[in-house]
C-alpha cells in the first residue's frame, strides 16, 4: 500500500508561516519514505519534510511536495547500559520522554517545549540551558537519512564525520531524517527554584549564576527592572509532583491565561505596556517544585507569539542584553513579552549556533498580531555587534553572505550538501537565503 497522500493549507503553530503545497504526504515507513522521496525528485520536484510545526521561519515552506513523518515515530532499539537509543525522526518529545522514562533512561537536557518532532528539533539547533551541556544534537551519534534517490544511508561519526557534524543540525536541506541515534543518561530528578532578584544584580552575577546551577536562564520585561530566575539542580531525592489544582495555578492560570491577558491589553493599549511589565516583574515571585528531569524542564505554552533567537559568546551576553533592554525604552517600542536569556557549551556540529564556543542565547518575542520587524531587526543589528549567530528555527534576516564567516566550519558544510543533495532537491526559498543555491 502507498503512502498516504492530501492537498490543503500547511500552518506553522505561530500562524505566522503557511503555505499550500501541492501534495502532502505521510509515509507509513522508511520505504515508503524513500519511495516518494526518490519518485519526487527523478520528477525534478523539490522536496521538504515538516515536522510540528514549532519553526517560527519559513524552514518547512513549499508549494511542492510535503511530507509529513508522523508514523515514523517511537524507540526503534535501545541499549540502557550504553544509553544508545535509536528513535523514529517523527517521535514528538513529549512521547519519547515518556517512553525513555520507561526505560529508566532521559534526555541529558531540553528546551522549554516538548511539542517538536526529533527530527525537526535537531535540525534546527535547539537547546535547553545548561553551562556544562550542549544542544540536544550534540548527543545525537548516527542520523540515518533518506537521498533525494531514494538510497538509505546511516551517517556516523566513525564512517564520516564530516557528514555527521552537518547533518546533526542540517535545516532540512540534506535529506529526509528517518533515525535518529541519541546517547541518553540515566533517569534523574530536577530541583527547579524559581526567584525574583533586580536585573541589575543578576547581571552582575551572570557568571556565576551559570557556574553553579546544572541549568541557568533568566526571564526579564524589557520595562521591568526585575529578573526572574530559575535554577534547576539534579538531586538525589525523590520526585514530588505538584498536585492537580497547584499545577493548574501556576502553569495554566498564571504562566498562560494572565500572560495572555495582559499581552492582549498591551496590543489593545500600547502606552500601557510598561506599566504592565512593570506589574508583571513585581509578581514574578517564583516557586520550588521537583520531579522528573524533562516535566521540569518543560512548560505548557498555550499563548501564540514570534520570535527570534540569537546565540552570543557567554561572556557577551549580559552587554547584549542590557543593550536590547536600552533600545525598547530608548524607542518606547510597544512589546510586552519577555526577554529569555539561556547558556549552553560550545559543540562541533558545522552550522551548530554554539560552535566552538560557550554561549549565550538571547531570545524575544512579540505577541501574536502586533508588529515585530523593526523591534527583530533592531536585536539582530545588536547581536551582529557581538558575533551572533541566528537560531535556525526562529525569525532572522541573516544571508548566505552574512552567515557564512559566522561559522568556521561553514565550506564543510557546503561540502556535505554538495555529497549528499548535488541537486537540492531538498531546497526551498529559506535555504537558498541562508545557505546559498
Amino acid at each position: 500500500m502507498g503512502a498516504r497522500g492530501e492537498s490543503g493549507e500547511w500552518v506553522n503553530w505561530a500562524g505566522d508561516q503557511r503555505c499550500r503545497p501541492a501534495r502532502i504526504v505521510a509515509p507509513r515507513s522508511r520505504e515508503e519514505l524513500a519511495e516518494v522521496v526518490g519518485t519526487a525528485a527523478a520528477a525534478g520536484e523539490k522536496v521538504k519534510v515538516a515536522g510540528s510545526g514549532h519553526s517560527f521561519t519559513e524552514a518547512a515552506l513549499t508549494t511542492a511536495t510535503m511530507l509529513r513523518l508522523d508514523a515514523l515515530r517511537g524507540i526503534l532499539d535501545a541499549d540502557r547500559g550504553s544509553g544508545l537509543v535509536r528513535v523514529g525522526a517523527g517521535t514528538v518529545l513529549r512521547d519519547l520522554n515518556e517512553e525513555l522514562a520507561a526505560l529508566g533512561l532521559a534526555l541529558e537536557n531540553l528546551g522549554d517545549i516538548d511539542a517538536q518532532t526529533l527530527a525537526g528539533a535537531i535540525s534546527t539547533g535547539t537547546h535547553g540551558t545548561g553551562a556544562g551541556l550542549g544542544n540536544i544534537s550534540a548527543r545525537v551519534e548516527a542520523v540515518e537519512l533518506v537521498l533525494a534517490d531514494g538510497s538509505v544511508r546511516e551517517l556516523t561519526a566513525a564512517a564520516d564525520p564530516e557528514l555527521l557534524r552537518a547533518a546533526r543540525i542540517g535545516i532540512g536541506a540534506l535529506g529526509a531524517i528517518s533515525a535518529v541515534t541519541l546517547r541518553c543518561v540515566p533517569a534523574f530528578t530536577l530541583r527547579r527554584v524559581d526567584s525574583a532578584h533586580r536585573l541589575a544584580d543578576v547581571l552582575d552575577r551572570f557568571d556565576e549564576l551559570a557556574a553553579r546551577n546544572d541549568h541557568f536562564e533568566l526571564f526579564t520585561f524589557p520595562y521591568s527592572d526585575r529578573a526572574l530566575v530559575l535554577e534547576r539542580n539534579r538531586t538525589a531525592a525523590a520526585p514530588r509532583p505538584k498536585g492537580r489544582a497547584v499545577a493548574f495555578l501556576n502553569d495554566v492560570v498564571l504562566e498562560n491565561w494572565a500572560l495572555e491577558a495582559m499581552a492582549a491589553t498591551g496590543k489593545a493599549l500600547p502606552r500601557a505596556i510598561p506599566a504592565l511589565a512593570r506589574f508583571a516583574g513585581l509578581v514574578a515571585t517564583g516557586g520550588d517544585n521537583q520531579d522528573r528531569s524533562d516535566r521540569i524542564f518543560v512548560n505548557r505554552r498555550t499563548v501564540r507569539f514570534t520570535e527570534m533567537e540569537y546565540a552570543v559568546p557567554r561572556a557577551a551576553g549580559p552587554t547584549a542584553l542590557r543593550r536590547v533592554i536600552e533600545w525598547v525604552r530608548a524607542n518606547r517600542y510597544p512589546v510586552f513579552f519577555p526577554i529569555e536569556v539561556r547558556v549552553a557549551a560550545g559543540d562541533d556540529a558545522s552550522l551548530s549556533a554554539a560552535h566552538e564556543r560557550d554561549t549565550a542565547y538571547i531570545a524575544v518575542h512579540q505577541y501574536r498580531g502586533m508588529e515585530w520587524r523593526p523591534y527583530f531587526e533592531a536585536v539582530e543589528s545588536i547581536m551582529d555587534d557581538h558575533e551572533g549567530r541566528p537560531h535556525w528555527g526562529k525569525r532572522h534576516f541573516q544571508t548566505a553572505a552574512t552567515l557564512a564567516p559566522r561559522y568556521p566550519r561553514w565550506d564543510e558544510f557546503q561540502r556535505a550538501r554538495n555529497r549528499l543533495d548535488p541537486q537540492r532537491a531538498f531546497a526551498n526559498a529559506y535555504t537558498e537565503r541562508v545557505l546559498g543555491e
